[in-house]
């Protein structure tokens, strides 16, 4: 189906002024298509990843190696998605001041070189690319369309969220991303 604004009231709820290329921390959700438990199960508060998990971790790691503006932080791959602290590093000496938000709605998928849009588009390829390979189904999706992201705006933030990254699988049970939690919203 074609985006119509008239059916489509989808409104970005990133904030509207920031450059996400600008230098800063940025916590990054980005969920598997249909929200399929994808890449492992979570036993006794422990991921067990599946190969799609492994590639999932291998790719995350190797875009610090691949893209120089960026520098990762804790990540943890979940049964179907990954969160990870992602720092865009650059000349504009700014620290990251903020909100928080999702990516942007897009019709254009043309992202700035060098931003948070441009990194999380390649990881997703990447990853999606691998397993499409071996599952033999190129082109099919393996992500939801768009990603959570927020700025991460001091230094008790960035380690409440450490903390909420890596004890992610310990409390899947009540994960709002678990399909078998009750009383999911």
């Amino acid at each position: 189906m074609r985006y119509d604004p008239e059916k489509h009231h989808r409104h970005s709820i990133r904030l509207k002024y920031w450059d996400y290329s600008r230098t800063g921390a940025y916590f990054v959700t980005i969920v598997t298509y249909g929200r399929e438990l994808l890449f492992g199960q979570v036993v006794d508060g422990e991921i067990r990843l599946t190969q799609f998990g492994e590639i999932a971790r291998v790719e995350w790691k190797a875009s610090a190696d691949i893209r120089d503006e960026i520098r990762l932080d804790v990540f943890v791959v979940m049964p179907n998605h990954i969160h990870g602290i992602v720092w865009i590093e650059g000349d504009d000496a700014i620290g990251a001041v903020g909100a928080h938000g999702r990516a942007p709605l897009r019709r254009s998928l043309w992202r700035p070189p060098r931003s948070l849009g441009s990194f999380v588009a390649g990881y997703k390829a990447a990853v999606a690319k691998r397993i499409n390979a071996i599952r033999g189904t190129p082109g099919m999706p393996v992500w939801q369309r768009n990603y959570y992201e927020h700025i991460i705006r001091n230094e008790r933030e960035l380690e409440a969220i450490r903390r909420y990254i890596l004890e992610n699988p310990a409390h899947w049970a009540e994960d709002m991303e678990n399909p078998y939690k009750a009383n999911r919203r």
